[in-house]
């Protein structure tokens, strides 16, 4: 695993270091020694899914409040996304295309909002989150608070958002 830095503190891009032969390819994608000697929180406590059917589904911007912030380790096991983490103490952000193809994952620590959109139909996104969700603590901001101006990909026809993340008050 190689672990790059983003523009946000604590956000990494983690590459995969694929073994390829004949058969196909071996990979790491999750190492806890290798997080925490990165300055990562290497917690698994619990291991969720999304399906997402349709290209421009966005979904976010997520996160919850403390004592319950949670690091997430994102990666996309069919399909693509574009995958946006938000500094909510800078407003700055960050956004990484994700995709089975390319094999990356993004890790996003406590104390950021996470969101993504797809970027194809039929899209599987697995996340390893370091602290259990707790309803009451979840919140999220809008997806296109102007304050952030997150720059999304333009999605194929109207974007589908549920109405709890089109409603999430801005910053």
């Amino acid at each position: 695993m190689i672990l790059r830095e983003t523009p946000l503190p604590g956000a990494v891009v983690i590459e995969q270091q694929r073994l390829g032969d004949e058969r196909g390819f071996f990979a790491r994608t999750y190492d806890a020694e290798v997080f925490a000697a990165a300055g990562l929180d290497p917690r698994v406590a619990q291991m969720n899914t999304s399906f997402n059917a349709a290209a421009g589904t966005l979904r976010g911007m997520h996160f919850q409040r403390e004592p319950h912030g949670e690091a997430k380790t994102v990666r996309v096991t069919r399909g693509a996304i574009f995958d946006v983490a938000v500094d909510l103490r800078t407003r700055a952000w960050h956004g990484v295309e994700l995709s089975a193809e390319n094999g990356l994952a993004f890790h996003i620590p406590a104390g950021m909002a996470h969101g993504f959109q797809t970027l194809t139909d039929d899209v599987e996104v697995l996340y390893l989150m370091s602290t259990p969700y707790v309803g009451e603590a979840g919140t999220g901001l809008r997806w296109d608070d102007p304050a952030v101006g997150i720059a999304w990909p333009d999605a194929p026809g109207e974007r589908t958002i549920s109405a709890r993340d089109r409603d999430w008050p801005l910053l």
